[in-house]
């Protein structure tokens, strides 16, 4: 099992997508182990975006994300960070395919309603940046044997 970060980010928010967005995770197979709706500021913007920084559209995304509520969740499930991505769509909502969030649900490049870790490495980073550990749960979804091939807790 592994962990990935999830932002449902203020676009997402506003618009009332929460409950669809965690309805399709849910499905998929994947667990919440963390959640809670949180406003911003510019310090963990900046840490979060770090590798962006210099780049010109640095301040438009540190504006966006500070510019209301969001939603971070850590998520759990086989290759969570890949198959989280996959069902989020490209970056750019207009040429996401349907069947995605993005392509399902938004219009806009820059309001992508989503973020998820784009790899392992990025995920420890950044679920690190947002929950403390105690903020964490240590969950078992009943239905994983019927999601994934385990045998005595463990995969085949």
């Amino acid at each position: 099992m592994k962990t990935t970060l999830i932002i449902l980010k203020p676009d997402c928010v506003a618009r009332g997508f929460i409950g669809e967005v965690i309805k399709r995770l849910e499905k998929k197979g994947l667990s919440i182990l963390a959640m809670k709706m949180m406003r911003v500021d510019r310090a963990l913007a900046e840490e979060h975006y770090a590798e962006h920084k210099g780049r010109p559209f640095f301040e438009s995304l540190i504006k966006f994300i500070t510019s209301g509520p969001v939603v971070p969740m850590v998520i759990e499930g086989m290759n969570a960070p890949q198959v989280c991505r996959a069902m989020m769509g490209n970056t750019k909502c207009s040429e996401s395919p349907a069947g995605t969030l993005r392509g399902d649900l938004g219009m806009s490049g820059r309001f992508n309603l989503i973020h998820g870790s784009d790899s392992d490495e990025s995920a420890v980073r950044e679920i690190a940046l947002w929950f403390k550990k105690e903020e964490i749960m240590d969950t078992y979804r009943d239905d994983y044997h019927w999601l994934h091939d385990f045998e005595d807790g463990r995969p085949i």
